[in-house]
């Protein structure tokens, strides 16, 4: 099984509402993700994507991505979300697609952090759409166990 349907079918798995909003990685290498999920499972009154379900999705496309790097770079560490707010432009009318990359330097920051002080940091902007419809900007935390 490659790393981007293992690291989906963990996500799926143990957070039951991944699984309920029907949450895929479509894209992953070692500094970008790009996920992706059905609108059905996700509207709104308004038959556009709901926005606790765009919050949640653009969470776990950050979140996936920084434990792929956590494993990729072979650190133990637990991963949390420090901080994200999410700004809203244009209603999401059809499949929702998440995306985010991140810096090499960015990248290898966040490896430092986690083994050198036992945390690291993560700041990314992830985008929902190709307007896009909306951004969430926020930091992920991994600590050394």
């Amino acid at each position: 099984m490659d790393a981007a349907r293992a690291l989906q079918d963990k996500i799926r798995t143990t957070i039951p509402l991944a699984d309920a909003m029907q949450f895929s990685i479509v894209e992953l290498d070692v500094d970008r993700i790009r996920v992706g999920a059905p609108l059905e499972p996700n509207v709104n009154i308004h038959g556009t994507g709901f926005a606790g379900s765009l919050y949640s999705l653009a969470v776990l496309s950050g979140w996936a991505l920084c434990m792929h790097l956590i494993d990729v770079l072979g650190l133990d560490a637990e991963l949390v979300v420090g901080k994200a707010e999410i700004r809203y432009r244009a209603p999401v009318r059809g499949p929702i697609e998440c995306r985010t990359a991140c810096s090499a330097d960015a990248r290898e920051a966040f490896a430092a952090g986690v083994r050198d002080a036992g945390k690291g940091r993560m700041r990314l902007e992830i985008t929902i759409g190709d307007t896009p419809e909306a951004v969430l900007d926020a930091t992920f935390v991994a600590l050394r166990r």
